[in-house]
């Protein structure tokens, strides 16, 4: 025995002469053994080919093998000829793999798969391969709505479309008659004048006319309107000490149609202690908004952040109260005292008055505390509260340093939104409700 990939059988290789030589190891023909040579005459039948879909075994010959001399065959040459080495093969080589082609998927049989109990769903499947699932029964999770859709920077400008309304149509209703509304709250920081400013021009970009009385000696509201309010410019405190007409003190704003400010300089601050001594002191207010020859359909007192008398002479003139609460525990602390003296004020001085109003603002939906105080709130006051809620956002804050309000700076904000839907409400409950319980 030799290991050079062929071996001698002493049955083939006898002293006669006629031997075929060496036969390699990887001999495997169907019809062809060592022990039983092949016949010349006959000719080669192969064999029934597989079933269709079934593997066909695959040779493990290698394909640059050449087949094996047949010794009875003329036409393969001398019987004593020497046959050609086949190539040798490692014990550990990888042998190349001959692929067959494979039928096409049609003439494959299908074979049953197991059957799965698989739980019902409610989503329809479709009937056959390609068929569409109707759309008006099932609609997945993942389908946008219709203004999802849209990309965010349409659907910005269309919020800013429909705040700044440009076409100039009454969209929101009108009341009746004027609705004197007093924002105030003793509490500073709270939002009061960004909530006056804020509302006035949401109302007055859509049809209806809008006074806002600038009460506080900061003359913030003033400032976000872009009205002068320096030294010596007529303002509120000429109507409280001087008996000045209202008409000749109130400035239109410049932009917005509808809407006049009744400006405040640094001289309201000494106001309180010249009305000590002025006879019906807590009405002055009331007096020069009565006198005013024209019609408003909103009046918005901007009170200071105390409860002297300039925030007493506006409960007195108003008809109904705002009040602006932060979602923090420093505003429900001093929101009692708050009502307690609009209590007083309605006892004494001012019948009509009612808290008609609350507006939740600087909502910070990351934490819970907003989410405790706005329960608390709206436990207590109930259908007072609008669902309007004013978020923090940065656009609100940086509308005044421009002379502007948040619904002309970025009417596509949230912060334009969430006060463009406050409004809104206000106007449609002015609407839908008396004016003051009196009315």
């Amino acid at each position: 025995m030799h290991d050079d990939g062929r071996y001698d059988d002493p049955r083939l290789t006898g002293s006669g002469g006629n031997s075929p030589g060496p036969v390699s190891r990887e001999t495997n023909y169907r019809e062809w053994t060592v022990n039983e040579p092949r016949d010349p005459s006959a000719s080669y039948q192969p064999t029934e080919p597989p079933p269709s879909g079934a593997v066909r075994p695959v040779s493990s010959v290698p394909a640059n093998v050449p087949p094996a001399r047949d010794p009875l065959d003329p036409a393969d040459g001398p019987a004593n000829a020497p046959t050609p080495r086949p190539p040798a093969v490692r014990a550990n080589a990888v042998v190349p793999a001959r692929f067959e082609p494979q039928p096409p998927v049609s003439a494959v049989p299908h074979q049953a798969a197991p059957e799965v109990a698989v739980a019902p769903s409610d989503t329809p499947q479709a009937s056959g391969y390609g068929e569409e699932v109707d759309a008006s029964t099932y609609v997945s999770r993942e389908t946008p709505t219709r203004e999802e859709d849209d990309p965010p920077l349409a659907m910005e400008a269309m919020r800013a479309v429909q705040i700044l309304n440009p076409s100039g149509e009454v969209t929101m209703p009108r009341p009746d008659r004027t609705r004197v509304m007093c924002v105030a709250n003793q509490k500073g920081g709270v939002g009061k004048t960004t909530t006056t400013v804020n509302l006035a021009v949401a109302l007055a970009l859509h049809g209806n006319r809008v006074l806002v009385v600038d009460l506080d000696p900061q003359g913030n509201a003033s400032t976000g309107l872009n009205v002068p309010h320096h030294t010596g410019v007529p303002d509120v405190y000429d109507c409280l000490i001087d008996s000045v007409p209202l008409e000749e003190v109130a400035q239109a704003v410049e932009g917005i149609p509808n809407l006049w400010c009744v400006p405040a300089t640094i001289d309201l601050a000494g106001a309180e202690i010249e009305l000590v001594s002025v006879v019906a002191r807590e009405s002055r207010l009331a007096r020069a908004i009565a006198a005013y020859p024209g019609h408003f359909d909103y009046v918005f007192i901007d009170c200071p952040p105390s409860l002297g008398l300039l925030t007493v002479n506006a409960l007195v003139a108003a008809q109904e109260v705002l009040i602006p609460i932060q979602c923090e525990y420093y505003a429900l602390e001093g929101l009692n005292q708050l009502i307690n003296n609009i209590n007083l004020v309605r006892q004494h001085l001012n019948p009509k008055l009612e808290v008609s109003t609350i507006l939740l603002t600087m909502y910070d939906r990351r934490t819970r505390l907003a989410d405790a105080v706005e329960q608390d709130v709206r436990n207590h006051f109930g259908d007072k509260v609008l669902q309007a809620v004013i978020p923090r956002n940065v656009r609100v804050s940086e509308a005044p340093s421009y002379g502007q309000s948040v619904m002309t700076y970025d009417p596509g904000s949230r912060g334009a939104t969430s006060y463009f839907e406050a409004a809104q409400e206000i106007a449609e409950r002015g609407v839908k409700e008396p004016v003051s319980r009196n009315a």
